[in-house]
């Protein structure tokens, strides 16, 4: 029996582009379907039903329509706006870095639920956040983790003793850290300290919309960050363009305090 024409499905829409003369061709992350690729044709006219509720960083309800080649978008319904999301330039763009590892981790046609609701909930903790460090940094690790890629936290990588207190060292490629007598010659290892490790298992113990603010220094916030993002683009083999303009922004705005 054939599937049927038409199915329904909730989706966080991550991008669009241009689609023929009217039309957007949608990029969205299903929580039933993983990512999926439709054309809303029509949807850039001003009279389009469609208009606004395919805005990227959307969470919506569409009914879609099977095509030979690409499928089509038949209805859309707003589930959630995220309009705290969308007030500021430095929130907007956390949300598109959300997006853009969605995109990037997401199967095609690959059903990943937990993926789904990760990225649904960040979007809601990250939302008119003025402190949203640590629930990105959650993002970052139980992404690798939902995805099947999560890094070694507790014992070394290498000869499996647990780790006792004190500096580690840590690589991507080998799946995580690793005490200071294993010496690898072949892979990226990098230093970790164990206030690192203290934070990374504490990202690795929560979620993005419960974990409990934390003080910490600029350095400990790079080390951690500069860890995460370093396993994150090794398994995308890309450079995460969000976070180069997310550090641009952080960048000014410690500018301007000291001007």
């Amino acid at each position: 029996m054939p599937p049927p024409r038409t199915y329904h499905c909730d989706a966080l829409i991550l991008k669009h582009i241009p689609f023929g003369e009217s039309g957007l061709l949608v990029t969205f992350y299903t929580a039933d379907r993983g990512k999926v690729r439709a054309v809303a044709r029509g949807a850039r006219r001003s009279n389009s039903k469609l208009v606004g509720h395919l805005e990227p960083l959307t969470q919506a309800r569409l009914t879609i329509r099977r095509g030979l080649n690409l499928d089509d978008v038949e209805q859309v319904q707003a589930i959630e706006s995220f309009g705290a999301l969308k007030d500021d330039l430095d929130s907007i763009t956390n949300g598109f870095y959300v997006a853009e590892l969605v995109d990037g981790f997401g199967a095609e046609n690959g059903a990943n639920h937990p993926l789904y609701q990760l990225a649904i909930e960040t979007l809601h903790a990250v939302a008119g956040e003025s402190q949203p460090y640590l629930p990105l940094r959650c993002f970052d690790l139980q992404l690798l983790n939902v995805s099947g890629l999560k890094p070694e936290l507790y014992r070394c990588v290498e000869c499996r003793r647990e780790l006792e207190p004190g500096r580690h060292r840590f690589s991507p490629a080998l799946g995580g850290a690793m005490c200071l007598d294993c010496r690898p010659t072949d892979a990226l290892v990098m230093p970790l300290s164990l206030q690192a490790v203290k934070v990374l298992r504490l990202l690795d113990r929560s979620s993005p919309g419960s974990i409990q603010p934390v003080r910490m220094g600029q350095n400990l916030k790079r080390e951690v960050q500069g860890l995460l993002e370093v396993t994150l683009e090794y398994w995308l083999d890309f450079q995460i363009r969000s976070n180069s303009f997310l550090k641009d922004l952080n960048r000014e705005s410690r500018s301007a305090v000291y001007t």
